[in-house]
């Protein structure tokens, strides 16, 4: 099969199409790298500022690349912004695909107006990044998605796309439920791709004689990812067990320390709002560490297999966060085979070419 992959989040279509090609498909990625992230493409659809002459300079050139878009057997779009240019641009780029080429599918695998609606409306979700226990937070911060896609020409594109596109996939539970309603027919969930060959596995031999808990601040989204109660609930298990822990916290770092840092902990904090792991919580697993996090027990049936659930899960409580670490502190001879199976369920649930035959799969049904 040709295979276009159209947008970047977090090396998913970039990993994606190294298992494609590794069943013997055509495939050509193009994307703006996910940012500064900068991942490897191949069209370049990044533009160098939002400045007027960068914003149009980039518009030519994305128009220009798009025209040779054509006879691809099966396109994917990551998100209704599948490109930095405006809505309209995007629906106009969405348009030519549809005409040129085979089978187009839209991806879930960020936020969208489906995701902000199901988070508002606090239905189907019994927490999430907009509520808990029934009431608001965040609320300043969230109020950037509201104004971007709710009651916008964005949320008009992003309805009419899900209508038109041929599937729509979702790579967590929090994207699939919010479609589900609306599209159960046409919707699919597939894990993350993961090359794991190149994710060096760093068992734990043996009991920690303390606990190393790592945890990455982000000022700008640590509310938003609920990162400020976990580090006060850390910091209490902190003063609680002095000689049994250790805080390795890590703030503005570049990438390579962050990794090299976090190679050292026994334990990662991640996501407190979040029902299931994302990227930065699989790459942690797939490294041997303990992940305390999203893990709800009913994300394992969309997996198929809940035999192996090794994520330390946490409701968005600084008292559950806190009981969680102290459980950790206190079974700490439990850590090296949680680690274990960390690495085994990133094994078999997201290894990048079993991923890749689940999406040719849902493409050609």
């Amino acid at each position: 099969m040709k295979i276009l992959l159209i947008g970047e989040y977090s090396r998913a279509h970039l990993t994606l199409a190294e298992g494609l090609r590794s069943l013997g498909h055509e495939v050509l990625t193009a994307s703006d790298g996910d940012g500064f992230k900068n991942y490897p493409r191949d069209v370049d659809l990044s533009r160098k500022s939002s400045g007027i002459i960068d914003t149009l300079s980039s518009m030519m050139s994305v128009l220009g690349k798009f025209k040779k878009f054509k006879g691809y057997d099966v396109v994917q779009l990551i998100n209704p912004c599948f490109t930095t240019q405006n809505v309209r641009v995007n629906n106009h780029l969405y348009k030519k695909l549809r005409r040129n080429n085979g089978k187009v599918f839209m991806g879930a695998f960020g936020d969208d107006s489906y995701w902000v609606e199901a988070c508002l409306g606090n239905k189907i979700f019994d927490y999430s990044e907009f509520f808990v226990d029934g009431k608001p937070i965040n609320v300043d911060f969230n109020q950037r998605f509201i104004d971007k896609w709710i009651g916008t020409p964005l949320e008009a594109f992003n309805r009419s796309l899900a209508q038109s596109v041929d599937g729509i996939v979702a790579c967590l539970y929090e994207y699939y439920k919010s479609y589900d309603p609306f599209f159960h027919d046409k919707l699919r969930y597939i894990p993350l791709p993961m090359n794991t060959a190149e994710i060096e596995f760093q068992p734990i031999p043996k009991e920690p004689e303390k606990v190393n808990f790592f945890i990455g601040i982000n000022k700008v989204r640590e509310k938003f990812k609920g990162t400020d109660v976990m580090e006060k609930a850390l910091a209490r298990v902190k003063d609680k067990y002095p000689d049994k822990v250790i805080v390795t916290r890590v703030e503005s770092v570049s990438y390579d320390v962050y990794q090299q840092l976090m190679s050292q902990a026994h334990v990662v904090l991640d996501q407190l709002y979040s029902h299931t792991p994302a990227m930065n919580a699989l790459l942690a697993m797939a490294q041997g560490k303990v992940v305390v996090g999203g893990g709800e027990p009913y994300i394992y049936d969309l997996y198929g297999d809940t035999s192996n659930q090794p994520i330390v899960n946490v409701h968005p409580h600084e008292d559950d966060v806190f009981d969680k670490l102290e459980w950790l502190v206190l079974n700490k001879k439990d850590i090296p085979e949680i680690s274990r199976k960390s690495r085994e369920f990133v094994e078999k649930n997201h290894d990048y070419v079993a991923v890749a035959k689940k999406y040719l799969d849902f493409w050609t049904r």
